[in-house]
């Protein structure tokens, strides 16, 4: 009798499988675009120190506008943050608030760098001529091109809101919005003190 328990336990063992761990599909795909596109901005960033190294480089100071913008994307990423948090408590008036707060702040960066490549013109430094001017507007440029796809993320997010569609039993939506949005704070933070300690 004991040798048939300890079969028929050996056979429930052997029954168990190990549950797999599981990811979810888009959220996935989404990390796999976050990690190459830090590895064209990491290779862009390479080129520029090696560039630099063989001189015909022209220094210049980043204009003010640069920390302004800097300051408007950490605090977008605080409001991200704030709709998150909010809509894991199924608080949904203070996600459309803070995720419309996002878009804005958001919006404001982009008008920020435009601004900003107005007044690097007026201190002749252009897109086409020096290479230290150069890689400051493709450096730029290519991060508000993922801003604006950032900002398009954050009005389907809030659309979905208004349906009622985000709320504590469904967050990979937000989720995903959360860490594309906060990745592209510290894409900028990079480039930003990139940029002021390699001029």
């Amino acid at each position: 009798m004991k040798e048939e328990d300890d079969m028929m336990s050996d056979i429930k063992l052997v029954e168990q499988p190990k549950r797999p761990l599981a990811m979810n599909a888009k959220l996935f795909a989404m990390w796999l675009f976050i990690v190459s596109v830090s590895m064209i901005f990491m290779a862009l960033t390479s080129a520029y120190i090696v560039r630099q190294a063989e001189g015909n480089w022209l220094e210049f100071n980043l204009p003010v506008e640069m920390y302004v913008t800097t300051a408007i994307i950490l605090l977008s990423s605080v409001t991200m943050h704030w709709a998150f948090i909010a809509a894991k408590k199924d608080e949904l008036g203070q996600v459309k608030l803070a995720i419309s707060m996002t878009t804005l702040l958001g919006i404001a960066f982009l008008v920020g760098q435009v601004m900003v490549w107005g007044v690097l013109v007026d201190m002749k430094v252009f897109l086409v001529g020096n290479p230290s001017g150069s890689f400051l507007y493709i450096l730029s440029g290519l991060h508000g091109l993922h801003i604006v796809s950032g900002v398009i993320f954050l009005l389907i997010v809030l659309v979905s809101t208004f349906r009622y569609k985000v709320h504590s039993k469904n967050l990979n939506q937000i989720r995903m919005c959360t860490t594309y949005w906060h990745f592209l704070d510290v894409l900028w933070v990079y480039l930003f003190l990139f940029l002021l300690f390699y001029r």
